[in-house]
């Protein structure tokens, strides 16, 4: 009872601090646009201004066509991940829980790299991957939940263990498969499983900002509830909020956040726990702060680990997802050496 007691009093601190907390969000919004405009110009190369106002080739086609299309999938995967990481965190009360905790991102791995094993290409106009990756997600998050809703009583604990569990199945699946396919197949299923932004085509690409929109708008409009779901689920339903649906919302969304990122870029590790975590504890908890900063200061971070592995060893590149891994190994460990509760 305490324990509650003290966590209302901080969710309630937090939110008094609200033009504060305003001027966080200001802050990375800028940090978000600033992304948007200056990284396209960074590359093994430097482009001529001119020519790029003159539209003239090659530096037109390359700015246009290669380096904005990245720097938005960059931007918007990693705002993705990271508002997924966010949801998973306050879901599962464990500031380490990730998109991967339970199972989600190996689930879409494995439907996306089963698309790729069998040559699909479109689903009734969609592109098989999504489809693939999306199905996958969905399959393993019904495992996890329906496999904890055994026990009398749901817990985080046994929650992690099915996603533990899911996570082991669908790496060994990808095993086995990768073992299956022709040399040019398990050579895609590589370059996909490393996880990068590459470009990407703007159709594509129109789809999965939309998908990602429409999903945060979703979830941050959640977030009064979620800071009530923070201090204790009975207490967050004497105060009208709708824990049920609440809950199922943020699984849902956090799914299809992690599928479809997954099925454009291969799975990514790290964002979606280094940033989460980073930001709460230098803003505070107030998801209604939390959820937009998490999510512009993931993109800034994954589209700025892009343009990192694109200059250090020009004219080669490293995959995003690798200079994700390298910076946020090391963060992992600090937090494990310094971890507090949620």
């Amino acid at each position: 009872m305490h324990d509650a007691v003290r966590a209302a009093m901080g969710v309630v601190f937090v939110m008094g601090h609200s033009s504060h907390a305003g001027r966080w969000v200001a802050v990375f919004a800028v940090a978000f646009c600033a992304a948007a405009l200056l990284l396209p110009f960074v590359g093994p190369f430097g482009l001529d201004l001119e020519r790029v106002r003159a539209r003239q080739e090659p530096d037109w086609s390359i700015l246009v066509q290669l380096r904005v299309s990245r720097t938005l999938l960059g931007l918007f995967a990693g705002g993705a991940l990271s508002l997924a990481g966010t949801l998973f965190q306050a879901m599962l009360s464990d500031a380490l829980a990730t998109p991967y905790t339970l199972g989600i991102s190996a689930g879409a791995s494995l439907g996306a790299v089963v698309a790729i094993w069998l040559g699909w290409q479109q689903v009734a106009g969609i592109p098989a991957i999504w489809v693939a990756s999306l199905a996958g997600a969905a399959m393993v998050l019904a495992l996890v939940v329906g496999s904890a809703l055994q026990q009398r009583r749901v817990s985080s604990f046994s929650l992690l263990l099915s996603g533990l569990a899911a996570n082991s199945v669908c790496s060994a699946l990808i095993i086995v498969i990768y073992g299956l396919v022709s040399t040019t197949k398990s050579f895609s299923i590589t370059r996909w499983l490393i996880g990068s932004v590459d470009s990407v085509d703007y159709s594509a690409l129109s789809g999965f900002v939309a998908v990602v929109v429409l999903a945060a708008a979703v979830v941050m409009r959640q977030a009064r509830s979620w800071n009530l779901m923070a201090v204790d689920p009975s207490w967050a339903a004497t105060r009208g909020a709708r824990v049920t649906r609440l809950t199922l919302s943020g699984y849902g969304a956090g799914s299809l956040l992690t599928a479809a990122t997954v099925a454009l870029t291969g799975p990514i590790g790290f964002v979606g726990l280094v940033v989460p975590h980073l930001i709460r504890t230098r803003i505070g908890a107030d998801h209604r702060v939390l959820m937009p900063c998490a999510f512009l200061g993931g993109g800034v971070l994954l589209a700025g680990c892009d343009a990192i592995g694109r200059v250090v060893i020009a004219p080669s590149e490293i995959p995003a997802g690798a200079v994700m891994a390298i910076l946020g190994g090391p963060y992992l460990v600090w937090v494990l050496r310094q971890r507090s509760p949620l």
